[in-house]
């Protein structure tokens, strides 16, 4: 009898691991970039960059986006947002020599910079998306600037974003709370 009542406990203190696993969140990651449908080039790229799984807010969004939806992505630094614009606009951009399709600003030419050097990771087998230093030769398909920059490029017949169908405001807040860039942005 002494030996049945250890093991009683023993068989109820698995139960409640079972609830905790149930509730918990590791699930949701559980799908790959593959369940997204994504060109064969970028899924490449994706590998190459040592990415596995998606992270919440990519897994919440890239679908949205890829469908043509409007998305208002908000999370914390360091959790993939750029990816999701990048990998959307990427898996959507139809490039046609002359035109701008994708257009992306951000408050800081750096991080104009670090968003271009992401295309650049994610598109590297993706031939038809031309990098936008070659603006200078042809225009580039995708174009990443502060409004400041973008707006006098397009005063200056630099390149047209009558075509444009992929529209990115990168931290955004930050953008609308200068009047300056709140108001090239509104001109834009």
């Amino acid at each position: 009898d002494e030996e049945e009542e250890p093991q009683a406990p023993q068989e109820s203190t698995p139960a409640p691991p079972k609830k905790d696993i149930k509730g918990s969140y590791v699930s949701i990651h559980s799908s790959g970039f593959r369940d997204f449908l994504l060109k064969p080039e970028l899924l490449r790229a994706i590998v190459d960059c040592g990415f596995e799984h998606p992270s919440e807010v990519q897994h919440e969004c890239i679908p949205q986006a890829i469908l043509g939806m409007d998305v208002l992505c908000q999370a914390k630094s360091g959790m993939g947002k750029t990816a999701v614009f990048v990998l959307a606009t990427l898996q959507q951009i139809e490039p046609v020599n002359g035109q701008v399709t994708v257009l992306v600003m951000c408050h800081t030419r750096e991080l104009a910079f670090q968003i271009s050097k992401e295309y650049e990771r994610f598109s590297k087998y993706m031939p038809s998306v031309k990098d936008e230093e070659v603006l200078k030769k042809n225009c580039p398909h995708v174009v990443v600037g502060t409004p400041g920059r973008i707006l006098a490029l397009v005063r200056n017949r630099s390149f047209s974003l009558k075509n444009v169908k992929h529209f990115v405001l990168d931290e955004c807040d930050k953008m609308l709370e200068q009047l300056d860039m709140r108001r090239d942005v509104q001109e834009i």
